[in-house]
């Protein structure tokens, strides 16, 4: 796949690359910033402040697994269903930043871990969002031992993201936005590109 020499300007302002841990949200939203020329965001950013400027008895949501450690070792169900608990709790500081970017034009790509497609709806086409799936707990499983080999086996980790990419699917089919497959990689950009270019606002 040949770069391209210039930005490839994008028609909306802010595109939100979803996804579950270890899928390859960066690996396509890096190259996907330099094609469309903007800068890249990480929404784990926000998290931090966040988690900065508040305690845990103001948002306990956001401070749960620093609070509660323990929640590392539940089964991956009711890990996945923490998981959605946190996006929904960041929801409003993340749809804040959404809007000002769409308010003052400024074109953005975000990705995380926490972002989750419906956060593009309501904007009348000023925000699209894309999920990146990966349905195989292996290729998972791989992929993060590879960013992560002091973590361990990983499989535990793995079979959660499996989960919370259900759920993406899942959301991003009610709302209209666009799931494309993480594999095969070398194509991926190309692919992602495309789903969002050729999304149409329903009705």
């Amino acid at each position: 796949m040949a770069e391209h020499a210039q930005p490839d300007r994008q028609s909306w302002t802010v595109t939100l690359v979803c996804g579950a841990s270890g899928v390859g949200k960066s690996s396509i939203a890096i190259p996907l910033a330099a094609r469309y020329g903007v800068p890249l965001a990480e929404a784990d950013d926000i998290v931090t402040a966040l988690q900065a400027l508040t305690t845990p008895q103001q948002s306990p949501m956001l401070h749960y697994w620093s609070t509660h450690p323990e929640a590392q070792s539940w089964a991956p169900e009711r890990i996945a269903e923490l998981h959605f608990a946190v996006a929904d709790a960041l929801r409003p500081g993340v749809e804040a930043v959404i809007a000002d970017h769409i308010k003052f034009g400024a074109p953005v790509v975000f990705e995380g871990d926490y972002l989750v497609p419906e956060l593009a709806d309501g904007f009348g086409g000023a925000a699209r969002a894309v999920v990146l799936g990966e349905p195989d707990d292996e290729r998972i499983t791989a992929n993060l031992r590879a960013r992560e080999s002091d973590r361990g086996d990983q499989r535990h980790r793995a079979r959660v993201s499996t989960l919370v990419g259900a759920q993406l699917t899942k959301r991003a089919n009610a709302v209209g936005m666009p799931v494309v497959p993480a594999r095969p990689w070398h194509d991926g950009l190309d692919r992602v590109d495309r789903a969002l270019r050729g999304w149409r606002r329903s009705a």
